[in-house]
């Protein structure tokens, strides 16, 4: 196995300049922005193949905000490399994802216990043969905390999300839903692409991570998300990953 030295994703010029915090949306804008509303004194400090990442405070707290891209592998390089070659002890993601449980409405926002996947992912990566990992505890308490201090509880969902290797709305998904074991099947409550790749990079490696993905769309819903509403929700969802990241 090669794993080298340095990083060959991450260029920074220290490596101080990654946060042991880390919040990983999938788009690297949607990171730009964050650091642009959110964070004090932010400052890009990578931007190898336009993989974006900032850091700056939150309420005096050092946070990290990078990309990860799009699928497992984009996920599992950043997630592996921030943890390995920089120390980085939490990252939550903060995505979108489609609703395959009437109880999850568009624009409230799905946080994961655990994630779903048929992928060979986790047997490549380390001969894992299981297909559900577990979200931290530990992070996960931060973050119902953090929601009930904001009001948010109501709008909050734990439970199974599914991290798919095709994009949802392109296939037909009852016809993967119809195959995944009976145990796991009512419990899912949305489909992702990254999720499961983070939490079992960083269950492997002893770290803290889960994931939340604000629904975009819904297989039980015609709502579509004016640009102004989706931008409140993603804010909400950001707000709340701060606040429960610096507890």
């Amino acid at each position: 196995m090669f794993i080298g030295e340095e990083p060959i994703h991450i260029k920074v010029s220290s490596k101080e300049d990654i946060a042991e915090l880390v919040l990983m949306p999938g788009d690297p804008l949607r990171a730009k922005y964050i650091a642009e509303k959110f964070l004090e004194n932010a400052r890009m400090v990578t931007s190898v193949r336009n993989m974006l990442g900032f850091t700056g405070t939150y309420k005096g707290k050092k946070i990290t905000v990078m990309g990860s891209g799009m699928g497992m592998p984009s996920m599992s390089i950043y997630a592996f490399e921030l943890f390995h070659f920089f120390n980085v002890k939490e990252i939550i993601r903060i995505g979108t994802c489609g609703a395959v449980s009437e109880e999850a409405k568009v624009s409230e926002i799905l946080l994961s216990d655990s994630v779903y996947s048929e992928s060979n992912f986790a047997y490549t990566y380390n001969d894992y043969k299981e297909h559900v990992v577990y979200a931290n505890e530990k992070l996960n308490d931060q973050i119902k905390s953090a929601a009930a201090e904001l009001g948010m509880t109501d709008k909050l969902h734990v439970g199974m999300l599914t991290t798919m290797d095709v994009y949802g709305p392109y296939i037909d998904y009852d016809r993967v839903l119809e195959r995944i074991p009976s145990e796991y099947k009512d419990k899912i409550l949305g489909e992702e692409m990254e999720a499961f790749a983070l939490i079992h990079v960083a269950n492997t490696m002893g770290r803290m991570a889960t994931a939340m993905a604000t629904v975009a769309d819904s297989k039980f819903s015609n709502v579509v998300m004016s640009i102004e509403d989706r931008q409140k929700s993603l804010d909400d969802m950001i707000t709340l990953a701060l606040e429960a990241i610096i507890k």
